[in-house]
């Protein structure tokens, strides 16, 4: 593979491992992919088989043990570690299983924190946030606080702190997991209008078949590999 620029993200003999009262276990084996500008991938498998892990190292959370990652052509975990967070600020967002929303603000104020960390003006900030929240259908519960919102409206907040700095691309962990049916296919349908309308490019861990079979591939991992 090499550097790729002519995909968004590029991985090369990712390996990963970690030492477990003195034994090593090897959570991943070699993955090599590459996924272009306005893919959707679903990364399906057993628990526990590193779909977390691979994710976390795609997003410059994890560095792995062996192996490459380019974002956008750059090798990311060469690149100083000022300039990495202002890549993780900036290029990726995260939406986890559990939203991490910070229950003593309002949704507004949620969805404003990456673009303060990235010292945009304040007004400049609440217009990105009004903006993104309105694009889920958030727009009438600006000021309703975490603890306020229903658990979908939760993650909804959380998927528009992921997109309000327009992220090229979006790691989503289990992003259903912790819904309802109902709910679990209202924001799986709002993630497939963002990748359609917005062309975010987007990777999902996610044990939802009915999620991974909507995604434009779908990616196993079995035994550290991809199957």
């Amino acid at each position: 593979m090499g550097p790729q620029t002519q995909y968004l993200m590029a991985l090369e003999e990712v390996h990963m491992s970690f030492t477990h009262h003195g034994n090593v276990i090897h959570v991943l084996r070699g993955i090599s992919l590459a996924i272009g500008l306005g893919e959707s991938v679903a990364i399906v498998g057993a628990s526990g088989v590193g779909k977390s892990t691979l994710l976390n190292i795609m997003g410059s959370l994890e560095p792995p043990t062996q192996g490459k990652v380019w974002l956008m052509g750059d090798d990311l975990y060469s690149m100083p570690e000022n300039e990495l967070c202002r890549v993780r600020n900036r290029e990726i967002g995260f939406v986890f299983q559990f939203h991490h929303l910070l229950p003593e603000l309002t949704a507004l104020e949620n969805v404003m924190m990456p673009a303060l960390i990235a010292r945009i003006h304040r007004d400049k900030a609440r217009q990105m946030a009004k903006d993104v929240l309105e694009k889920v259908g958030l727009g009438t519960r600006l000021d309703h606080k975490s603890g306020e919102l229903s658990g979908g409206e939760q993650q909804r907040v959380a998927i528009a702190r992921a997109l309000v700095m327009r992220p090229k691309l979006i790691l989503a962990d289990e992003p259903t997991g912790n819904l309802d049916w109902f709910t679990g296919k209202e924001v799986a349908e709002l993630l497939f209008k963002l990748n359609e309308e917005e062309e975010v490019t987007m990777v999902v861990a996610t044990h939802n078949e009915n999620l991974a079979k909507r995604m434009s591939r779908r990616m196993e991992i079995v035994g550290g590999k991809i199957a």
